[in-house]
């Protein structure tokens, strides 16, 4: 049976997350209803590359799925976006070899959190309305997490949870007329962990919280730590590589 690759755009606003609930309208069980309904019944699961929560958003999100059809990569695709609602899009659909899997498979994940440091309503579900904040403040603290860590600390915990460690390539915060960007890349990421992040960074930005303790955190992993987790809204999740 075809193995298929897609890659995903989607406004998390709506959406109780990516992973499949029941009675919860989830980027998952969308997708899954969609692409079921080409398979004369048969229920078709697809895997995702990240979970992302609910509100967080997508430019690239990976999945795939084993799909029986007659249909060409170009008739599935029109098809599919013609039955997805408005808030999801798939971009590309692609036949992959059978061992190819969306979560397993990636090599790097990119992901920006988007802070508006003015106030325009345009961007409350796009970013998180923080006021001005101190740039270099928020760099310093950036350049930090760069290398292997164990991030438990910035991490929800869970008890199967066995390795934290994670491998990050890029962390960087740019500015864009009133919007702070911060930019992270990974081999990884822990659950909430961009969110746990960047409210700590933005905290110490504000003077609630100091860089001796964001190292503290970083350096002396622990779990369940009280610290502080940016809104969902301003979460995006960018691009998946893969070898």
């Amino acid at each position: 049976m075809p193995r298929f690759k897609i890659t995903i755009q989607y406004d998390g606003t709506k959406f109780f997350g990516w992973q499949i609930q029941p009675s919860k309208r989830t980027v998952q069980g969308e997708l899954e209803k969609v692409i079921s309904s080409f398979s004369d019944g048969e229920k078709i699961k697809v895997f995702g590359a990240g979970r992302t929560d609910t509100g967080v958003h997508a430019l690239s999100q990976v999945a795939h799925f084993d799909l029986k059809t007659d249909l060409d990569t170009c008739s599935l695709i029109k098809a599919m976006n013609a039955n997805l609602s408005e808030d999801i899009l798939i971009e590309s659909l692609d036949v992959v070899p059978a061992n190819f899997h969306a979560r397993y498979s990636a090599q790097l994940r990119y992901y920006r959190y988007q802070c508006y440091t003015g106030n325009n309503v345009l961007f409350r579900n796009q970013s998180w309305i923080t006021g001005e904040l101190d740039q270099s403040i928020l760099q310093s603290a950036a350049e930090t997490v760069i290398g292997e860590h164990d991030f438990l600390s910035f991490s929800k915990f869970r008890n199967d949870m066995k390795d934290t460690m994670c491998k990050i390539y890029e962390s960087v915060w740019k500015k864009q007329d009133k919007m702070l960007i911060y930019y992270v890349s990974g081999n990884r990421f822990l659950h909430h962990m961009v969110r746990y992040l960047t409210g700590t960074m933005v905290e110490i930005s504000r003077g609630k919280c100091t860089i001796e303790t964001f190292l503290s955190l970083l350096n002396n992993p622990e779990k369940n730590v009280q610290i502080f987790k940016a809104p969902p809204q301003g979460l995006i999740l960018e691009k998946i590589n893969y070898a």
